[in-house]
């Protein structure tokens, strides 16, 4: 065998490109997380008089989930796509929604058991990409279109519930615009919990069948 083929079998190593500026683009979101979660907990639950960190963390969620599409629009376009990136992309993506969802579920502002739904399937598929990565010749497997559409439902309706749009009602009841948009906050959390479990479904069966069948 060559030195050109030993070179090419060679698995690539996770830590290849860990310094290219899409992974610094992911790194950075992690960073936002911790900033965000801070500021929703210290801000409260709905009604809280903490409006302003309620605003602040609405919007350092929105920057956080925002720059999802810029590292990997910078991976693609600037051919920077390393195995570290495919990796660390998803489990950024899942520390922001999953976080967003554990403090709404305590906070009694989205339930428990559509969390633990999220949770289960997102360390479940989480702990597959590790254990795939780790096979002989196995590689990190990006999310495939129902995931990233998941992920965008998510962070959408995660984003509208942070937003503390309670300030603009000043009377007894609710009023309907705001019951509308409420309504379509709930709607398109649980359109994606339908994709985050179709998903699911999705890459285990591209991992465990599909991959046989070639």
């Amino acid at each position: 065998m060559t030195d050109e083929q030993i070179v090419e079998n060679k698995k690539p190593s996770l830590l290849d490109g860990w310094n290219a500026p899409p992974n610094l683009v992911t790194y950075s979101r992690i960073v936002l997380v911790v900033v965000f979660l801070a500021l929703y907990i210290m801000a409260g639950a709905w009604g809280a008089d903490d409006e302003a960190k309620r605003w602040a963390a609405a919007i350092i969620f929105i920057i956080a989930a925002s720059t999802d599409k810029l590292d990997g629009w910078m991976a693609r376009k600037y051919n920077q796509v390393t195995e570290l990136g495919k990796l660390m992309d998803p489990i950024a993506d899942k520390l922001l929604t999953c976080g967003a969802l554990i403090v709404a579920s305590v906070f009694a502002e989205f339930p428990w058991w559509a969390t633990a739904l999220f949770l289960i399937r997102e360390i479940g598929i989480t702990v597959m990409r590790f254990f795939v990565m780790e096979r002989p010749g196995g590689k990190v497997i990006a999310a495939a279109w129902p995931g990233k559409l998941k992920t965008l439902f998510q962070c959408i309706g995660l984003a509208m519930l942070l937003l503390p749009l309670w300030v603009f009602d000043e009377g007894q009841s609710t009023p309907v615009w705001l019951q509308g948009y409420y309504f379509l906050t709930y709607a398109l959390l649980y359109v994606a919990l339908i994709l985050c479990l179709y998903s699911g479904g999705v890459y285990l069966y591209n991992t465990f069948i599909g991959s046989k069948k070639r």
